[in-house]
């Protein structure tokens, strides 16, 4: 099949491109932490793979060819500014002051669907290495020090191979990785876990979710906060604001029921649903569609709450600042 691939059968190619279609997707994902922008990117790669096709002729595995594609891709469209941030938010009430500016504001979730099967070298796909923290973390390191990681400690490439994929040298990847892994160690969003997250689908899982869920939808902000962990976070991509702690979280729910108290009177609905290997929900504000929110769970409790005002890009819609 290589050989009548590399003879120009474009049937044979398209073959090909599509049994590693899916983990290029997951891999231009990590590194520019956009949905939007990864379908872009494993466009530019398929093309890009097919003009060079003739000439790659075997000399390594056509994955690792791919993977080299995609990541010097990935590395450019960074490089050139092309992860789209979110539009700017138009806050509808007086938030708090948020307790730190969030850079990520390009952050979209990951479909569970979408994942499918681990690639065959892709170490351990279905919760850490596609978790939100770890991807948002991704993006605040250095771009080729994010190419180094995801390569040799998510898809198991050794420093050799990777120094080839991204033309430089062995010492030169072992240096990149030691400031990674520093870097993702030093995050407060990818640090060491408090503990383990239940089981996906387990009845631990569902219930913290069940009761998020109800707590959430009723407006009952204690409830919510007795379920948060000490450091937990609440961020809302795109808007830039995050709230570090369950007070600070506190303050900001609060704001948004009385805004909604003394307007419309709606309360959030919330439907089940799985993003980045992690629970999720679809929220709904009556008939308006308002966004996703994934939780981040450790031992029996919530550390992080991401709600995602535009998951689509808001590329055409105008986004709102939550209520």
């Amino acid at each position: 099949m290589l050989g009548r691939a590399t003879g120009g059968d474009e049937a044979v190619f398209a073959e090909l491109f599509a049994a590693h279609r899916r983990e290029l997707h997951r891999h231009c994902y990590r590194m520019l932490g956009s949905v939007t922008d990864a379908d872009d990117l494993v466009q530019e790669t398929m093309i890009a793979a097919w003009r060079g096709w003739a000439d790659f002729a075997g000399r390594s595995s056509a994955r690792a060819w791919l993977y080299r594609i995609a990541t010097h891709r990935c590395l450019n469209a960074i490089r050139d500014g092309k992860r789209r941030p979110g539009p700017a938010p138009a806050p509808p009430f007086t938030p708090p002051e948020p307790s730190r500016w969030n850079e990520v504001t390009w952050l979209q979730p990951y479909p569970d669907a979408w994942l499918g099967e681990p690639g065959p070298a892709e170490r351990y796909e279905a919760r850490e290495s596609i978790e939100l923290a770890f991807i948002a973390a991704l993006q605040r390191i250095p771009a080729r020090q994010t190419a180094a990681v995801v390569l040799c400690d998510v898809l198991g490439y050794s420093g050799g191979e990777v120094a080839l994929m991204l033309g430089t040298t062995p010492a030169s990847v072992k240096g990149l990785l030691q400031r990674a892994r520093a870097a993702l160690a030093r995050d407060g969003g990818a640090g060491v876990p408090a503990g383990p997250a239940p089981a996906a689908g387990s009845a631990a899982e569902q219930e913290l979710a069940q009761r998020f869920a109800r707590a959430f939808s009723a407006d009952d902000v204690p409830a919510v906060v007795a379920l948060l962990t000490d450091d937990a976070w609440l961020a809302m991509p795109p808007a830039p604001h995050e709230y570090l702690g369950p007070a600070a979280i506190a303050g900001f729910l609060q704001a948004s029921a009385a805004a909604r108290a003394g307007g419309s009177g709606r309360r959030f609905v919330l439907r089940p649903a799985r993003y980045n290997g992690q629970v999720a929900f679809g929220c709904a504000l009556g008939r308006s569609d308002a966004g996703i929110v994934v939780l981040t769970l450790r031992g029996d409790r919530i550390s992080g709450i991401t709600r995602f005002l535009d998951p689509a890009g808001g590329l055409e819609a105008k986004v709102t600042f939550p209520l």
